[in-house]
């Protein structure tokens, strides 16, 4: 696959991610609006976040980054790669089946070990009347994640980039639904998520099944192939444990202040944006373009790929970035201060905004660099780095929050995500010329982060220009879409103006490819 082909799949898939976190956003403005930072919101976040986390420890943590690398392999050598995917689905199906009946029954103590800050008061027991509703979207979106796996393997990025629309636009339409004729709210969106888990996998089962593979429910089969996939995933499976620790520290550190939980999701939602159209783009286009470079023994092709995919990544965060830090304040109040979400709730989620945004660029980053690692499957090495930030993430989390409160999580996730990307970067160095910037990077590198410093400097004054317009309840979308389009022409025009990219660059990256 040539870096052009790359950056194309990188533009599908970001443009679709684009559109869900879209949606996403119109969701939370009605969740903000209709919910507010109260306690039916908090226990609905963490009952919700309960399913997703496993989902990320399961299927696109650590069964993905081993499954497909094998997979691209299979079909680069010409093997049956569709039955290894056909007994990979049977495996995880049934385990999962079996996971979700237990995790159901178990609810108490896992919303317990979420957020022991919800025990004694209302928030405990609707958390888990709502996590024993949804807890079964596991199931549905772990094989999601699966079947997504194939699809972006085999091409298909249009119809694994859509999945997460459909789950946006099936919450907006609930909560309009439950407005509409009078239905609790909470227990709406607790029923929608494993109605939307079910909606995703037929979804990517049919286009799955376009594309030629059909998946069918059968009994397990222990295979030579499956244990091969298991032993390169325990690494990644313990790494992906590393990372829920993290998660959850910071859930608990939240749990103590009402209102936190959601503080900091809203935050999270909002620096997800730049870091799921780019860095999750990025790595799942760059995973299977560096297996294939690798068993064609190619090292040039995928040292291109691996550099323009860092460059493309660079150039559209580190702005981002500087964003999030610079305009916050304005970002938060505009996006969700209506309704039941009063100036108090935007001024924390501000804070924990403008946090996150100074880690954004650590955590794409580790998008760009655990490809390196996964397309040789290695996953010991990450596993080792997430060890130590989860360290660092523990120590500042809890260290931190009696002084900082709800903020200390925040820090801890952004200084913990630093600490992994440089790891990251400095095991690197040590793979393959593949893993080495080439001249155009290291030209290009220094130009974007002059540019997005400019850019930051713009908008700051931008923000005391636009001051006036942006406290007027009826103008301050107009007056925060000003701002934002002055940054993006700024950034641009400048990093033009000094070679962080140019014309060729973008018109090389959005043109479709030939028949």
């Amino acid at each position: 696959m040539s870096s052009r082909s790359l950056i194309r799949n990188v533009i599908t898939l970001g443009g679709w991610t684009l559109v869900s976190r879209g949606a996403g956003f119109a969701r939370d403005v009605l969740m903000a609006n209709y919910l507010g930072a109260g306690a039916v919101a908090d226990a609905l976040l963490v009952a919700q976040s309960l399913p997703n986390m496993f989902r990320r420890f399961f299927a696109e943590g650590a069964f993905n980054t081993a499954f497909v690398p094998l997979y691209s392999k299979k079909l680069e050598a010409g093997e049956d790669a569709g039955k290894f995917a056909q007994d990979a689905f049977n495996l995880m199906a049934w385990f999962l089946l079996a996971f979700s009946i237990l995790g159901t029954l178990a609810m108490p103590a896992l919303v317990y070990a979420m957020a022991a800050g919800f025990s004694g008061d209302a928030r405990f027991d609707l958390a888990v009347a709502y996590g024993e509703i949804g807890f079964s979207y596991i199931l549905f979106v772990s094989l999601v994640a699966l079947i997504s796996g194939v699809l972006v393997t085999k091409g298909r990025f249009t119809e694994a980039g859509f999945v997460p629309v459909l789950m946006n636009l099936a919450f907006i339409a609930a909560m309009l639904l439950a407005k509409e004729f009078g239905w609790d709210m909470g227990l709406t969106l607790a029923w929608t998520l494993p109605l939307t888990g079910l909606l995703q996998f037929g979804y990517t089962w049919f286009s799955a099944r376009r594309s030629g593979q059909t998946f069918r429910l059968g009994l397990p089969r222990w295979t030579p192939d499956l244990k091969r996939l298991f032993v390169i995933a325990g690494p990644a499976l313990l790494a992906g444990g590393v990372v829920q620790i993290n998660l959850i520290v910071g859930r608990q550190v939240a749990s103590q202040t009402e209102g936190a939980v959601a503080w900091l999701a809203y935050a999270d939602r909002l620096y997800q944006l730049p870091l799921g159209v780019v860095g999750i783009a990025i790595g799942t286009a760059l995973l299977p373009a560096l297996s294939r470079a690798l068993r064609a023994g190619n090292a040039a092709e995928g040292q291109s790929a691996f550099n323009r995919g860092s460059e493309f990544a660079l150039a559209l965060t580190l702005p981002a970035a500087v964003a999030l830090v610079v305009i916050a304040l304005p970002l938060c109040e505009v996006l969700y201060q209506r309704g039941a979400f009063g100036p108090d709730d935007t001024a924390n989620t501000a804070i924990a905004l403008a946090i996150y945004g100074l880690g954004l660029p650590a955590f794409v980053l580790q998008k760009v660099l655990q490809p390196l690692f996964y397309a040789r499957e290695d996953t010991r090495r990450p596993f080792n780095y997430a060890l130590t930030s989860m360290v660092v993430n523990a120590a500042l989390a809890i260290g931190l929050m009696p002084l900082l409160g709800f903020a200390a999580a925040a820090i801890a996730t952004t200084v913990s995500g630093w600490i992994m990307a440089a790891q990251l970067w400095r095991g690197s160095r040590a793979i393959g010329p593949e893993a080495a910037f080439d001249s155009r990077m290291k030209a290009r590198l220094w130009r974007i982060i002059a540019a997005s410093l400019a850019m930051g400097v713009v908008l700051w004054l931008g923000m005391l220009v636009l001051g006036p317009m942006l406290g007027e309840r009826g103008l301050r979308v107009a007056g925060l879409a000003l701002l934002i389009t002055a940054g993006i022409l700024s950034y641009f025009g400048i990093g033009g103006l000094i070679g962080a990219f140019t014309k060729a660059d973008l018109k090389a990256a959005l043109r479709r490819k030939k028949s």
